[in-house]
């Protein structure tokens, strides 16, 4: 994975369910599949502050990404099975454009 490391003050003044439909989106663009795991991974290498385990900034919290999930996809935002490969429906795409927008040109919100 190449160095993409966004700053913090810009992420943390996006919400958690933002961020994990930034990683959802950057895997489709690159055309890996999201699993579970993999979005752990990338969340954390990404959003180091927003997925690190209390206490232990060195490693990521799964949990974090437990209740989000949950929640967008009862949002119709993301779709797919956890162990195989998540997608991103319609208007999750149109969310993760924005934050797209938003990380990459660095402007604050």
């Amino acid at each position: 994975m190449k160095k993409n490391i966004f700053e913090e003050e810009l992420y943390k003044k996006i919400g958690i369910n933002n961020l994990i439909i930034f990683a959802v989106y950057s895997f489709e663009n690159s055309g890996e599949k999201c699993t579970f795991e993999k979005l752990v991974e990338k969340c954390f290498y990404f959003f180091p502050k927003s997925f690190s385990l209390f206490g232990i900034s060195k490693w990521p919290d799964s949990r974090k990404l437990d209740r989000p999930l949950r929640t967008l996809r009862k949002n119709k935002l993301i779709s797919g099975n956890l162990q195989k490969n998540l997608t991103l429906a319609k208007a999750g795409k149109k969310i993760a454009q924005d934050i797209s927008r938003i990380l990459n040109q660095r402007k604050l919100i």
